[in-house]
């Protein structure tokens, strides 16, 4: 059986790390950890985790802020590990380091968001499309979206840098399924997780923590990843639970 092959941006910790470690876990699958430094203590950590009947992990380098990274990476996967199609790529990959009011946004700060937030997530899918139009099945490109990125559903909290980011992924990811017929491309909401980004956020409003763990969030969408195609999620934001957000 041709085994399924993931590729997931900033697999070393987070919610990234948890998808990787529940699809290594599957058997007969090929995961790539796509992250910005494969020497680092926790990048080197996921060689340890249970890998399922027939599935292997490779891990490359994919810094999201700098361009060229994402294609040097695809051309490594092809070259040195044989890796011919892509079935699933994942884009979480992705910054917040302060959640400014518009007045107060810097522009440096704005720029510093966008580089890894949108500029890695548009060459994320560049890089990649080649490889997953080569899937034999119907192939996944999944940004991890935010509420805060959201305009008729905006959150209240000051989130002037990174909420425009993820605006910009809802815009492209829209785009992107509508102009690749072929692909289901649709954004994965992860909700409001107990992660350092999402516990940062509910510091801001006075909560102790957020309100899902990461594996409630993590089993989640693995479930909706397992049973999506274009015609139920194309185009859309889908919630963790498998509910539609609305942008």
């Amino acid at each position: 059986m041709t085994p399924t092959t993931v590729l997931i941006t900033g697999a070393n910790r987070g919610l990234g790390e948890g998808l990787l470690r529940r699809y290594l876990a599957k058997p007969n699958h090929i995961v790539i950890a796509a992250n910005r430094n494969p020497a680092h203590p926790t990048s080197q950590a996921l060689d340890n985790l249970p890998k399922g009947k027939g599935s292997s992990l490779i891990v490359v380098k994919w810094d999201a802020s700098v361009d060229q990274d994402a294609f040097d990476a695809v051309a490594k996967l092809q070259q040195e590990h044989d890796i011919q199609y892509l079935d699933i790529v994942i884009a979480n990959a992705g910054v917040s380091e302060m959640c400014p009011k518009v007045i107060d946004l810097k522009l440096d700060d704005l720029r510093s968001h966008m580089a890894p937030n949108v500029y890695g997530f548009l060459v994320t899918y560049q890089a990649t499309r080649p490889l997953l139009q080569k899937s034999s099945k119907e192939p996944v490109f999944a940004p991890i979206g935010s509420t805060a990125g959201c305009i008729g559903s905006q959150p209240p909290i000051p989130n002037a840098a990174y909420g425009p980011t993820k605006a910009a992924v809802n815009w492209y990811t829209v785009r992107i399924n509508a102009e690749d017929e072929w692909l289901n491309a649709f954004v994965i909401n992860p909700g409001w997780v107990q992660t350092e980004l999402g516990d940062r956020g509910a510091r801001e409003l006075g909560l102790e923590k957020a309100f899902i763990t990461v594996k409630e969030s993590c089993d989640g969408m693995i479930n909706v990843l397992e049973g999506t195609n274009k015609e139920k999620h194309g185009g859309r934001m889908i919630a963790w639970d498998g509910d539609i957000s609305p942008y």
